[in-house]
């Protein structure tokens, strides 16, 4: 069935903001269920949502809004304590292997995530309250990836773009796209209902970027301020049919049984660290990381990216 989407605990952590350790946690507490496939452990994504809504401490009453819960993280807010630990800013399970990684590398250490988007990634950088950002920010004008935005939000502050990915955002559509939909420009039809990601996040300025191309006002878009938190509930509420259509990228759509996935748009993910940063210990494990074959061919056997330029320094701001 559609809505009982396996999921792993990478997975889940992924969707409720929290760590793999917390997953485990809740799972044997018996507060979230799951199942094992062999040695496996599996949780069904129906699970996942009963879960977040019987701990939700208010109930949303705004219908647009019914998937704007967040799971209480400290590490998902802005305000980061300094002290708090090596904290590597993104939302894609590149971050999660990386992390892994990073901890058992000599120079390496504990990193902590933080699952803020992109937009508000890049400002916590600035502000020193993460320590690595990652970011897929789209710039309609110049076409170019996180360049403009970097320059933007680290003003004064000189710092190194690596690429760490390509990937395919597009629509995710019910299987066999009962509503035809191809491009952005279907966006302009009224029998249309949109389902967005919050502000902040890559895939929303993304969406922004080509409603204002192809000058969509976006009060016409139905659904429009209709926010989730993660790619997977995107794809959950375009399966449920509460959505006609969504945007997000290819690899975590297509997780969900029951969508079609419609590719529009080649996006570069990528790292961003201060200069002043770079010779030091973590820094540099993370860069030999991200460049090492076996970290590599750990993402290839994932599959969903295009690593071609994984490593490579695209630009210096």
């Amino acid at each position: 069935m559609a809505n009982n989407t396996a999921l792993t605990p990478i997975e889940v952590a992924e969707l409720l903001k929290i760590s793999k350790n917390t997953v485990y946690e809740l799972i044997k507490r018996g507060e979230l269920n799951s199942y094992r496939v062999g040695k496996k452990v599996r949780v069904d994504l129906d699970d996942v949502e009963e879960y977040k809504n019987r701990t939700k401490s208010n109930k949303i009453k705004n219908e647009d809004s019914i998937e704007n819960s967040q799971m209480s993280n400290p590490l998902y807010y802005n305000e980061l304590p300094t002290n708090q630990g090596f904290v590597i800013c993104g939302q894609d399970i590149i971050l999660d292997i990386l992390s892994r990684y990073l901890q058992n590398h000599p120079n390496g250490t504990l990193a902590l995530r933080s699952y803020i988007g992109s937009y508000d990634g890049l400002y916590s950088l600035y502000h020193g309250k993460v320590h690595i950002a990652t970011a897929h920010l789209w710039d309609g004008e110049t076409g170019q990836y996180n360049i403009p935005y970097v320059k933007r939000l680290l003003p004064g502050t000189p710092a190194v773009i690596i690429n760490l990915a390509t990937r395919l955002q597009g629509f995710y559509v019910k299987n066999g796209n009962p509503k035809n939909i191809k491009s952005f420009e279907d966006l302009k039809r009224e029998d249309i209902t949109f389902v967005n990601r919050e502000k902040g996040s890559g895939t929303r300025i993304l969406l922004d970027e080509y409603l204002k191309k192809l000058k969509i006002d976006s009060s016409n878009l139905k659904g429009y301020n209709r926010e989730c938190f993660s790619h997977l509930l995107v794809a959950s509420a375009v399966v449920r049919g509460s959505a006609d259509v969504g945007l997000g990228n290819e690899k975590n759509g297509l997780q969900v049984s029951g969508i079609d996935f419609i590719p529009l748009h080649k996006e570069r993910y990528e790292m961003v660290i201060k200069k002043e940063d770079l010779n030091k210990p973590h820094y540099r494990a993370v860069i030999e990381i991200i460049n090492s074959e076996e970290f590599k061919r750990e993402l290839e056997g994932i599959g969903g990216y295009d690593l071609s330029e994984l490593g490579k320094v695209v630009a210096e701001t």
